[in-house]
């Protein structure tokens, strides 16, 4: 019995070489089947539509592409200067927001469809819209340079998406840079106002008190009599009243009068105060300063934009290749089964 069994186990058991002549009697089957799998591949790789990738790579703007910003700022304004990596930083910030994706997709690319791509969800045409237009970030051999890539079946109009993109993203940070440049500038000429008002203020007030000063002055003079100047005057009586200077009474009457006539007559202060033109000059700087939103630039383009000749996908050589290969694998595995069941068929016609 032990003999029948190791002889059963010996028929359930294939031989290499076996095998191999059973494969290959079935080479029609491998060639058949790896023939119609390559033809399905050929039929997707040249029938398929194209899909072609517009890319274009960012790199930080220079000193000279924001110098319009730091215009009249400074140690000597209080205003810090804006840095490249600050300017920068907000073009980034702008062109990976998502208010600006959902504003590109529903102004742009929703249109652009036809309407037989705009079945589905609009969950699922923002991914795929997400899937299309890909922002990558810095890499290791480049720290500061982005890449924006747009995929589509029209090359010129991938391309011309992906500069439209780089374009809403340079013109929202800028708008954000100088909304933030004017409302310094903004501040600092409100602060500015307020000293010069303040400054006028208190011209005026002293004004006021050295009229008063003179007025009793001009009492004091007017009751000794003196209606000029004394010279070398050595009056006996002690004058103690509260003036700007207690001798003002010894220049005289009608000095005093005229002077008087003077302040009270007087326009403005303005000629009188000190530095208030320097910040007068300064006012009218912040308070006139507009900045040329064309001479800024918050990014540098890093090479130039093509549009692609070559489509990305379908690839035809590899998808071809592949084709070749899995008609292989699945003809073999056809061809495998068949064997193995053509040989149970034959051992149990034997037993």
């Amino acid at each position: 019995m032990q003999s029948d069994r190791i002889d059963a186990r010996r028929e359930d058991e294939i031989d290499l070489f076996e095998l191999v002549r059973g494969l290959w009697a079935q080479k029609w089957l491998i060639l058949g089947v790896t023939f119609l799998v390559t033809v399905g591949a050929g039929f997707y790789a040249f029938l398929s539509k194209p899909v072609y990738e517009a890319k274009l790579f960012i790199m930080p703007p220079t000193q000279n592409d924001i110098a319009e910003l730091n215009y009249g700022r400074g140690k000597s304004t209080e205003l810090e200067i804006y840095s490249i990596r600050h300017v920068y930083d907000v073009f980034v910030r702008n062109l990976q927001a998502e208010r600006l994706r959902q504003k590109f997709f529903n102004e742009v690319y929703l249109p652009s469809l036809d309407e037989s791509r705009r079945k589905g969800t609009l969950e699922s045409l923002y991914e795929r819209f997400s899937r299309e237009l890909v922002i990558k970030g810095p890499g290791k051999d480049t720290p500061d340079r982005f890449s924006i890539a747009v995929q589509g079946a029209d090359p010129a109009q991938a391309t011309e998406w992906a500069k439209s993109y780089i374009q809403r993203a340079s013109e929202a940070a800028e708008s954000e840079l100088i909304k933030n440049v004017t409302a310094e500038a903004s501040v600092r000429a409100r602060n500015l106002e307020q000293r010069i008002v303040s400054l006028r203020e208190n011209a005026q007030r002293v004004r006021e008190d050295r009229i008063q000063q003179l007025r009793e002055a001009l009492k004091v003079a007017k009751s000794i009599g003196l209606t000029t100047p004394a010279i070398n005057s050595t009056a006996a009586v002690d004058i103690t009243v509260e003036t700007g200077n207690k001798m003002d009474y010894q220049r005289g009457s009608k000095a005093l009068a005229a002077e008087i006539d003077a302040l009270e007559t007087r326009s403005s202060d303005d000629a009188f105060i000190n530095d208030l033109r320097s910040l007068q000059m300064r006012y009218s700087f912040y308070h006139k300063l507009n900045i040329d939103a064309e001479s800024i630039a918050v990014y540098r383009q890093d090479g130039s934009v093509e549009v692609p000749e070559n489509p990305i996908k379908p690839k035809k050589g590899l998808v071809l290749v592949l084709g070749v290969l899995a008609g292989l694998l699945l003809g073999g595995f056809a061809a495998l089964i068949r064997f193995v069941l053509l040989r149970n068929v034959e051992v149990q016609r034997g037993g």
